[in-house]
C-alpha cells in the first residue's frame, strides 16, 4: 500500500536499519533466543549507529530529533526480518521518554551520554505481583530519610530488567487512603545499589529473546537526586507517555501481522498438495485476501495516529482505539496464517510459529484489551 507517513530522511534511515539488522541481528537471533536476552554489545552497536540517541539532545551525544516515525521504522524493519528487538523498543519508546520529560540538568549530564551511546541500559518497574493495569494499587513504598528514599517492595514482568543499569521504579511515597493515585513517585535505582536484587528470569510463552524478570528492593537507599519529576506526581507522569506506549505496541502488531502474511504467501506458493501449489486453492486465496485487507485497514488507522502523535494531537482514547484494533487484528491474522501452514505451522523452526507465540502478549501489556475498551467507553460518555 502507498504510505505518505515518511520522508526521504526516514527512508534513508530505513535502509540503514535494514542493513544493520541483516548483518548484526539475523545471523545471531536464534542464539539470542536460546540465551533469553539481547546481548549488551548490540546496544553499543546501535548507539554507535546513532539509533539510541535519535531523540536525545545533541549536547549529550544525540541527534535531537523528536520524531516518533524513526522508532516506527526500527520496529517495521525488525519485523520484516522476522526478528524482535523488544528490549531496544522498550528503552526507546517506553523508558527514554520519562528521562527526556522529567530529568533535571544534573541527571541529564549524568545519564544522557550513556543512554545515547548504548552504555546505559534501562527498564521501568511498574507491575507488581498483585498489581497489573491498576497502577493506583501499587504497594512498593519509598520513605524519605534525609537526602534519600528508603525503598521496599517487589516488581514483576520487568522487560529488560536483567541487564538494566537504570531502573525507573514507581513507588508510593504517601499513604493517603482517600486518593490511591496520590503519592506515587518515580525513583531511578542504579545497578549495584545495596538491597536491589534481580530475581528469576521468567520463562515466557513468546518473545523469548526479550528478558523479563522479577526485581526486589530491600531497604534500598535511593538518593533524592535520583527522583524523576516531582514527588507524588508519578501517576500524571506515567499517563503522559501512555499514548506513545500503546502506539508502540500497535506498530509492532501491524508490522508482525504483515510479516506473517509475507511468510505465508511465500510458503503457499511453494508448498504443493495433490500435485499443485496450495496457493491455487480458493480457500487459500480467500483467507489471505481477507488478512491483507485487515492489515491495510489497520495500517491506515495506525499511520494516521502516528502522525497525530508526532504533531502532539493524539488523545489517550484514540491511542486506546488503535491499540485495541491493531492487536486484535494481529491475533486474527497470525492465527489464520498459521492455519495455512498445516502441521508445519506448529513447528518452532518455522517463523510463523514464533510470530503466533509472540503475538499473544500484545493484547495484554501496555493495558489489556479490556482496559482499552473501558477507556474508549469513557470517551463515549458511558
Amino acid at each position: 500500500m502507498r504510505r505518505e507517513l515518511f520522508t526521504a530522511d526516514h527512508e534513508a534511515f530505513r535502509q540503514l536499519v535494514r542493513e544493520f539488522v541483516a548483518k548484526e541481528v539475523v545471523p545471531h537471533y536464534t542464539e539470542w533466543e536460546h540465551a533469553g536476552r539481547l546481548p549488551r554489545e548490540l546496544f553499543g552497536k546501535l548507539g554507535s549507529l546513532g539509533v539510541l540517541g535519535m531523540s536525545i539532545p545533541e549536547e549529550y551525544g544525540g541527534a535531537g530529533l523528536h520524531d516518533y516515525r524513526y522508532n516506527v521504522v526500527l520496529q517495521e524493519e525488525a519485523a520484516r526480518a522476522l526478528v524482535t528487538l523488544g528490549t531496544v523498543r522498550t528503552q526507546l519508546d517506553v523508558v527514554l521518554p520519562y528521562f527526556l520529560a522529567y530529568a533535571d540538568e544534573d541527571q541529564r549530564e549524568r545519564w544522557f551520554p550513556g543512554l545515547a551511546a548504548g552504555r546505559l541500559l534501562t527498564a521501568v518497574a511498574m507491575t507488581e505481583p498483585g498489581t497489573g493495569s491498576d497502577l493506583a494499587g501499587i504497594r512498593t513504598t519509598a520513605v524519605r530519610d534525609g537526602d534519600a528514599y528508603v525503598l521496599n517492595g517487589a516488581k514483576t514482568f520487568i522487560t529488560g530488567g536483567l541487564l538494566a543499569d537504570l531502573v525507573i521504579v514507581v513507588a508510593r511515597t504517601s499513604t493517603d487512603p482517600d486518593d490511591r493515585r496520590a503519592g506515587l513517585t518515580l525513583l531511578v535505582v542504579e545497578d549495584g545499589m545495596p538491597g536491589f536484587t534481580r530475581g528469576r528470569v521468567l520463562d515466557k510463552m513468546g518473545i523469548k529473546v526479550q528478558d523479563t524478570v522479577e526485581l526486589s528492593f530491600d531497604e534500598v537507599r535511593v538518593p533524592v537526586a535520583n527522583r524523576l519529576g516531582e514527588e507524588g506526581a508519578a501517576f500524571g507522569h506515567l499517563g503522559h507517555n501512555l499514548p506513545q506506549e500503546r502506539m508502540t505496541v500497535a506498530v509492532g502488531s501491524v508490522a508482525q501481522a504483515r510479516a506473517a502474511l509475507e511468510t505465508t504467501l511465500a510458503y503457499v506458493k511453494e508448498r504443493k498438495a495433490f500435485g499443485t501449489p496450495v496457493a491455487s486453492f480458493q480457500n487459500m486465496k480467500f483467507e489471505l485476501a481477507a488478512v491483507a485487507a485487515e492489515i491495510e485497514a489497520a495500517q491506515t488507522m495506525l499511520d494516521r495516529a502516528v502522525r497525530e502523535l508526532v504533531d502532539g494531537e493524539l488523545s489517550g482514547a484514540d491511542a486506546a482505539k488503535v491499540k485495541l484494533f491493531c492487536t486484535e487484528m494481529q491475533a486474527r491474522a497470525v492465527d489464520r496464517c498459521l492455519q495455512l501452514f498445516g502441521g508445519y505451522g506448529y513447528i518452532l523452526e518455522y517463523p510463523i510459529a514464533r510470530l503466533y507465540a509472540d503475538a499473544r502478549i500484545t493484547r495484554i501489556y501496555a493495558g489489556t484489551s479490556e482496559v482499552m475498551k473501558v477507556i474508549i467507553a469513557k470517551s463515549l460518555g458511558l
